[in-house]
């Protein structure tokens, strides 16, 4: 984390609808670290069907830079601004970039999904529950929910359920798959 130490940190930029892709080419000619993650969709015009590559989260790019050397960016024509609080930059972290570079590099192919916290109160949009509202208790196990919780925004990937393991270990004794007695 060189980069890290040396101040620079991962920011969302708010950008012109539509623009996310100029923004990012913009950006990567200035200079700086972009990403935009992008996902593939079939898209039917009335004459034929076409793959496009569409934004995750429309509206926003990431951009690696020092925070205090921001004025460049702003000053671009499609940027609104950058997330955060009041006009104060929050960065997102390493480790969520990180996993939507890996989503989108694996060929799985991440699609667009609701930001939903285990908690929240939903409602069924289709099937015999349709209206039906209720607490969200547990996510679907075959499909991998990626979230950059700066912006409230999530993206999902459909994977084997076989390669899903626990992350937390039991009252510190450790992982469950070692010899350590769980009392």
């Amino acid at each position: 984390m060189i980069e890290a130490m040396a101040g620079l940190q991962w920011f969302a930029l708010a950008v012109v609808p539509r623009k996310e892709k100029a923004t990012a080419r913009a950006l990567r000619t200035m200079g700086y670290e972009e990403f935009l993650p992008l996902y593939r969709e079939r898209r039917r015009w009335s004459d034929r069907m076409q793959t496009v590559e569409m934004p995750l989260f429309p509206g926003y790019v990431f951009c690696r830079l020092d925070a205090r050397d921001r004025l460049p960016v702003l000053k671009m024509s499609t940027v609104h601004s950058f997330v955060g609080l009041g006009k104060s930059p929050v960065p997102v972290p390493e480790s969520e970039i990180e996993a939507l570079r890996l989503a989108c590099s694996s060929g799985l192919n991440p699609l667009p999904c609701a930001y939903l916290t285990i908690g929240a109160k939903v409602t069924i949009k289709e099937g015999p529950l349709a209206g039906v509202e209720g607490i969200l208790t547990e996510n679907r196990t075959t499909r991998l929910v990626l979230s950059v919780t700066l912006l409230q925004r999530s993206v999902e990937v459909e994977i084997d359920r076989n390669w899903i393991a626990p992350l937390q270990t039991y009252a510190g004794f450790g992982s469950p798959d070692t010899d350590s007695p769980i009392i």
